[in-house]
């Protein structure tokens, strides 16, 4: 339950359209995800299918009804791990563009066609106070609060402050090593601002409550931390935290959060959560999953949320 005097701590990222069609000289279909931008019209991004785009290969990028545009990418390399270097020509604003001819980088356990996705997931995808432009997954446990909870919640006494965290794919990668100290995150951009740390700041000093909206608020917060735990001070950088037990929290005292993938970093960090400095906390959180799973609540990213205090 929250409650009043509580600060609340939302991740403001804003999902991109992410999910885009292109064809090449020849005629093949490609689609590209965008990953991350590294300069102006220049990204980072995964193509399906990869072996269709060289590097050197032009791909010109569809409009929704599968016409042509007047955006081109070049392929300029592929990384070790498979991500594609593209430059985009043909436009000077490529966020501006991708608006219009984009499509939200639903997961993939959610089945829709390029040309299916209903113009509820473009809103429901997104959270209500989305505001910074970068990220290509939603912060999920921000899509239960609506305007008329936000409301609610600051009538009943609840401060609110806003980090940013650009979530990236690395974040939902599944651990695959068989020591987990051995996988690597991607790192993710993030920033504290000035106002945020104030309100930090005061509600810890005031022995109020800080609690985390997902797990991005709490890497986001955590991140800070590591460079200046008390107090804390205006941060803005990348962050490749990986949090898992045991670990000892520096700013976050309760989490709300979604049910998440088996193996994931996401189900590592709220096992860390749910007993802090210990290694019992998975056990702990497999029992809330059992009952989840035994009441039929929904998982994942359209799922249901808990609350951890």
């Amino acid at each position: 339950m929250l409650l009043e005097g509580d600060l609340l701590v939302l991740n403001n990222s804003k999902v991109i359209p992410a999910r885009l069609r292109a064809i090449k000289d020849t005629g093949a279909q490609i689609e590209i995800l965008l990953v991350e931008e590294t300069a102006a019209n220049q990204w980072r991004c995964l193509l399906k299918p990869g072996k269709r785009a060289k590097p050197g290969a032009a791909l010109r990028l569809q409009a929704p009804d599968g016409g042509e545009t007047k955006i081109t990418a070049n392929v300029a390399s592929k990384s070790d791990d498979g991500q594609y270097l593209l430059k985009f020509q043909g436009t000077e604003n490529f966020l501006k563009e991708i608006q219009s001819i984009g499509q939200p980088p639903l997961p993939p356990y959610i089945k829709r066609d390029f040309n299916d996705i209903a113009n509820t997931d473009k809103n429901r995808y997104q959270t209500v106070y989305a505001k910074a432009s970068g990220s290509v997954a939603a912060p999920t446990a921000g899509l239960h609060f609506t305007p008329e909870l936000l409301n609610s919640l600051q009538n009943k006494g609840v401060e609110t402050a806003e980090v940013t965290l650009h979530v990236g794919l690395g974040t939902f990668l599944p651990v695959k090593t068989d020591d987990i100290s051995d996988h690597k995150m991607h790192s993710e951009r993030f920033e504290l601002s000035d106002a945020t740390v104030d309100s930090i700041n005061r509600a810890r000093s005031e022995g109020r409550r800080v609690i985390a909206v997902g797990t991005t608020s709490v890497r986001a917060l955590e991140s800070a931390a590591r460079e200046s735990a008390s107090p804390l001070k205006p941060t803005r950088g990348r962050t490749d935290i990986f949090i898992r037990p045991p670990y000892n929290f520096r700013v976050v005292d309760a989490l709300i959060t979604n049910f998440h993938l088996p193996k994931s970093t996401l189900l590592m960090l709220i096992s860390a959560f749910a007993s802090p400095g210990q290694t019992d906390g998975r056990e702990l959180i497999l029992n809330a999953y059992n009952e989840a799973v035994r009441e039929r609540y929904r998982f994942f990213s359209y799922g249901d949320a808990m609350l951890i205090e």
